[in-house]
């Protein structure tokens, strides 16, 4: 049985969804959240859906070992960032090689990079009168979204959308190929 960390900061919409996917799921489940957001929904998400959750600070993260050390224990085959916000340490890119993905709300290398994100990267999309956007999911490497592309999905932005319509349309892509890639992924 494959065992998936999630990392989320916020919501944690596509952490509950890949939870729901994998539950009954005879190649893989996920075994634990963790957020650098002691506030975030993730962690109310993953309570309801009886997944081991824990937050951490930056030192813990970036000048400890803790959160590494947590997952030494936690012995992940795949470490899934699921709208999280922080950079990942190369310590515990070395610890877990080629096993980090992450999804980003655009078609990368377009709309990457320190501070494009969510809402961010949506407004971009429409100020630049993109015809064309989606996801991409990829490993996660030292530099902010310039991993190796695993998967990408479009969807057609028209002139009237708003960054809420953009919104709207790369969480169902989220939503139906996230769980889908992840799961493919630790078949092969």
């Amino acid at each position: 049985m494959n065992r998936i960390v999630i990392f989320a900061s916020g919501s944690g919409t596509n952490a509950e969804n890949l939870v729901k996917f994998f539950h009954n799921s005879d190649n893989a489940s996920v075994i634990q959240v963790l957020t650098n957001n002691p506030r975030a929904k993730v962690l109310d998400r993953a309570k309801n859906l009886k997944v081991s959750a824990l937050s951490f600070n930056r030192i813990a993260f970036t000048k400890t070992n803790d959160v590494l050390n947590i997952l030494k224990a936690s012995q992940p085959d795949l470490i899934v960032l699921a709208g999280f916000l922080w950079k990942f340490p190369e310590l515990i890119l070395k610890e877990f090689p080629n096993k980090v993905i992450n999804i980003h709300p655009a078609l990368l290398p377009k709309y990457g990079g320190k501070g494009m994100y969510g809402m961010n990267v949506h407004k971009a999309v429409v100020a630049n009168n993109e015809a064309e956007t989606g996801i991409t999911i990829h490993y996660v490497n030292e530099n902010y979204d310039e991993g190796a592309i695993i998967f990408q999905s479009k969807c057609h932005v028209s002139p009237s959308d708003t960054a809420e319509d953009v919104a709207e349309k790369i969480h169902e892509l989220e939503m139906e190929h996230f769980p889908k890639v992840i799961e493919k992924l630790l078949s092969e």
